[in-house]
């Protein structure tokens, strides 16, 4: 069971709003159906372009993306009125991005990446599910994708050392 369920909120993101617009995922958030999903599927193109080849560039990156998404996702939720209402998907944004924190390039880590993010995201097993019920504002709104991203990066560095029976190492190289 996803935090992510159809609810019957008070109010509805204004996608002209900066704020709503960048929690939303850049509007990817406000499609009826699947939003958390498609928040994902809209962070990928997102990682493609700005992923750079340090491992500790790309996690002051995603740290600067938690902040903000504590700070817009935060105030979408007070605006709505609606604790991680289903369109706030800057979550998964970074979720995915912690996923890939230390994934070799190309398309396989990321299709699978996405799979396992989404998987773990939907499911939260524990300890995700325990703060995503007890953590609230902004800051719970984050924190439990980012712990869906630890896990499952994890699991795809597990698999992709099986794959390719080599270490990880940022950039391929």
């Amino acid at each position: 069971m996803s935090g992510k369920d159809p609810c019957r909120c008070p109010r509805t993101p204004q996608w002209r709003n900066p704020v709503h617009f960048l929690a939303t995922g850049f509007g990817s958030g406000l499609l009826p159906k699947m939003p958390g999903t498609f928040g994902t599927l809209a962070a990928v193109p997102c990682y493609l372009l700005v992923r750079p080849e340090s491992v500790v560039v790309f996690g002051l990156l995603i740290l600067a993306m938690f902040a903000v998404g504590v700070v817009v996702c935060g105030r979408t939720s007070r605006d709505l009125q609606a604790h991680d209402h289903p369109s706030i998907v800057w979550d998964e944004f970074v979720g995915f991005f912690v996923t890939m924190l230390f994934a070799p390039p190309g398309l396989w880590p990321v299709v699978l990446g996405f799979v396992l993010f989404r998987i773990f995201d939907i499911i939260k097993p524990w300890p995700i599910r325990w703060f995503d019920r007890r953590v609230h504002g902004g800051f719970g709104i984050m924190l439990d994708d980012v712990i869906a991203g630890l896990f499952a990066a994890a699991v795809l560095g597990l698999i992709m050392g099986m794959v390719t029976d080599e270490p990880l190492r940022f950039g391929g190289g």
